[in-house]
């Protein structure tokens, strides 16, 4: 992926999300779906929370000795295939009770920057080393950012859908 469609992409998820967020109502940015699961507000802070992977992204690095977008694909076919149902690391589990609209938006605005400077500021080809995702092992600056993409269009579909419900 060059870099000019890397950054259109980041900038229209991004701007999708915080459209999305803000124009929810504080009850049905809160309430459980009837069919059980999180709630819209859980899963933006979900992505919130899963957005720390900036801290990695800004991390110690190595040269990459494969191409820096190996895992790119994969990452992608896995995300926005709608018919894998996923488990989210404990670490990454969104909050239980209600969500504070304002501290989500204040959040995913700030990491959403950062990973904006990341984009903007940082070589994109080398390897992260602070932090290894289960299965994959360890992504390049590039591959962190397409995982963050298409985790966050996935969860974009599961909110839109919610919204119109």
């Amino acid at each position: 992926m060059k870099q000019e469609e890397l950054s259109n992409l980041f900038t229209s998820v991004s701007a999708e999300l915080l459209k999305i967020v803000p124009s929810t109502g504080d009850e049905q940015l809160n309430a459980a779906p009837a069919t059980g699961g999180w709630s819209l507000g859980q899963i933006a802070d979900h992505l919130l929370k899963s957005y720390a992977s900036v801290r990695v992204m800004n991390g110690n690095t190595k040269p990459t000795e494969r191409a820096p977008d190996e895992k790119v694909q994969g990452v992608k076919e896995l995300f926005l295939d709608n018919s894998i149902k996923m488990t989210a690391p404990v670490g990454v589990l969104p909050s239980a009770g209600p969500i504070n609209k304002a501290g989500l938006i204040e959040g995913l605005e700030k990491r959403i920057s950062q990973m904006k400077e990341v984009l903007i500021n940082k070589d994109l080809s080398l390897t992260c080393i602070d932090f290894e995702i289960p299965g994959y092992g360890e992504f390049t600056r590039l591959e962190w950012m397409c995982f963050n993409i298409f985790h966050t269009q996935r969860h974009l579909r599961q909110m839109n859908k919610m919204k119109t419900t």
